[in-house]
């Protein structure tokens, strides 16, 4: 997700979690190559015809086209003397409509919470979470369930699945900062989303890619990191899930698929990327039309600063794996 890990290098953003209104300055029409977004997740909401942009910074964009955007817009308020504290860190926020609700799921991390330190590492209290509305413009708010995971255990980039056994879950990445290999984990939801039923459930590691590296002490391994998983079915029924991590220095997606069609796995992972290099936190979504597209953040040169920005590829679902085009 944020961490450019090969790189050696944090790329923050300004993150405000506040639900104010945004000024008429600031919400001007613009291309979706002007705007500058990591892990962009995108919502088709055939309700009210909109599309709506999501991801880190806990902002969102408007669309009646996917071509100019209109943003960016605050929609997460969150309690301040909940854990998060006041003014949270937002990271990879998704929204997803599910019965008559639109849930916000998202990683928020205090920054002056420590929860503990492994490595040389302070750890930072970052947790996958969901906020809700009773629209896709917010705000969205707390729920019942103030945690959704265990408080010491870093957690990040949470995303929703109903599975084969009609039960809604959240399948999240365990940060590879606290276990040295990052892992990709489901934990079931209560019937509204408003917390977790049990414990988490580990499905896959990082150590299980065969196409992410990473140089450690003069020596090729696979790369640590778990980003951005997202949930899918292809043409002919089968489970994939997407999920990025890196090629040495380029942020890069990649594609796993269930055996057993459920998330329970196992997961074989493919044998190469499915995106070019410096693409990655990739998610699937279907136009008004009825094309799908792959969602995904690049990088940008501007005036000798690096931006991710958001792009859109055409993707062929029809058959039993996913074809980027």
């Amino acid at each position: 997700m944020k961490k450019l890990l090969a790189a050696g290098a944090l790329c923050l953003l300004p993150f405000l979690s506040g639900y104010a209104a945004t000024s008429a300055a600031a919400t001007k029409a613009v291309p979706l190559d002007s705007i500058e977004l990591s892990d962009p997740c995108v919502l088709a909401d055939e309700a009210t015809g909109m599309y709506y942009m999501t991801g880190t910074g806990g902002k969102m964009w408007k669309s009646r086209d996917l071509k100019m955007w209109t943003g960016p817009f605050s929609v997460a308020q969150t309690d301040p003397d909940s854990w998060m504290g006041p003014d949270p860190m937002i990271w990879a926020a998704e929204v997803h409509k599910y019965k008559d609700k639109y849930y916000y799921f998202a990683t928020f991390t205090n920054r002056d919470n420590i929860v503990g330190e492994y490595r040389g590492n302070k750890l930072e209290r970052r947790a996958s979470h969901v906020l809700v509305s009773d629209s896709p413009d917010g705000p969205y708010v707390p729920m019942a369930d103030p945690t959704y995971l265990p408080a010491d255990y870093l957690t990040l980039d949470g995303t929703f699945w109903v599975d084969t056994d009609g039960k809604p879950y959240m399948v999240y990445c365990g940060e590879w900062l606290q276990n040295w290999n990052g892992t990709v984990e489901k934990i079931e939801l209560k019937e509204d989303l408003s917390g977790s039923v049990g414990e988490g459930k580990v499905l896959f590691r990082a150590s299980d890619s065969p196409w992410s590296r990473e140089v450690i002490d003069g020596k090729t391994q696979y790369n640590r990191v778990t980003d951005g998983p997202w949930l899918f079915r292809t043409g002919t029924g089968r489970l994939g899930m997407l999920w990025t991590s890196w090629v040495m220095r380029d942020y890069t997606q990649g594609v796993a698929y269930s055996e057993s069609g459920t998330l329970d796995g196992p997961w074989i992972q493919e044998s190469e990327p499915i995106t070019p290099p410096n693409f990655g936190h990739g998610m699937l979504f279907r136009t008004f039309e009825g094309e799908w597209l792959l969602s995904v953040h690049s990088h940008k040169d501007v005036n000798g600063r690096i931006i991710r920005i958001p792009h859109f590829f055409k993707v062929d679902l029809s058959g039993s794996r996913l074809k980027v085009l």
